[in-house]
């Protein structure tokens, strides 16, 4: 039974990180002492240690303690024994680079799969869809598959923002880009915005937070969805 948190961000403005979101981390994460932490989307300017210590820092406000899965010698194993496991943001193309490095990525989506509690925030919310085709980062790495871990039968564009009508940039608006995704594919994508996330239990999909999400579909005008909303009927 899948139980996941599926977050567009760590990190809302004028927030700490993981505040916006530590109440619902209590329950979710109830019965784990310990969480694994995957700091593998991180390109530059932090270490692993420096990353997993951050995080360290925000589970400690609910007394839950974190291990990073570099200080495993056996990552597979670490995903299989964790308690709870979060995925951290970053850059997508290395985190599922890293993630097939390491012979993680079928493990990762097994475990979650059998029950074990997982929140993914920004990048660590990406590898949740089918693919991770509808990401907003740099290709900075080539992985070797864009498949992801299936935990939702549709992709996500998380970090979602509506175009400003007041705006004189003349670049491609998020939208744009999905439109463009779907002109070769037709998987669905739901434009997560900040401060929004997923609770998934089991296939029931709920959508929570303060904003409404943005669904797309091949060929059909987008559709509104409000917090609150089962979004199990999106295949």
């Amino acid at each position: 039974m899948k139980n996941c948190i599926i977050a567009s961000t760590s990190t809302v403005h004028g927030g700490d990180y993981l505040e916006y979101i530590l109440p619902e981390l209590v329950p979710h994460f109830e019965n784990c002492k310990t969480l694994l932490f995957i700091p593998y989307a991180r390109p530059s300017g932090i270490s692993h240690d420096e990353y997993t210590e951050k995080v360290r820092s925000a589970f400690a406000k609910i007394n839950i303690a974190v291990k990073g899965i570099h200080e495993f010698e056996n990552p597979t194993e670490a995903i299989e024994n964790a308690e709870g496991i979060f995925t951290g943001g970053g850059n997508t193309f290395l985190l599922v680079s890293q993630l097939y490095k390491n012979k993680a990525m079928t493990v990762l989506a097994e475990t979650v799969k059998k029950g074990t509690p997982y929140l993914g925030t920004s990048a660590g919310s990406n590898i949740c869809g089918l693919t991770m085709q509808t990401t907003n980062d740099m290709p900075i790495i080539y992985p070797p598959s864009f498949q992801t871990l299936g935990l939702i039968p549709f992709n996500l564009n998380v970090h979602y923002i509506d175009a400003d009508s007041q705006s004189t940039h003349m670049g491609e608006t998020r939208e744009t880009r999905i439109k463009e995704f779907h002109q070769f594919n037709t998987l669905p994508v739901l434009g997560l915005r900040e401060g929004s996330w997923l609770e998934v239990k089991d296939e029931k999909i709920t959508l929570k937070g303060n904003l409404a999400a943005s669904l797309f579909r091949q060929n059909q005008i987008p559709e509104e969805l409000e917090s609150g909303s089962d979004l199990s009927f999106i295949k």
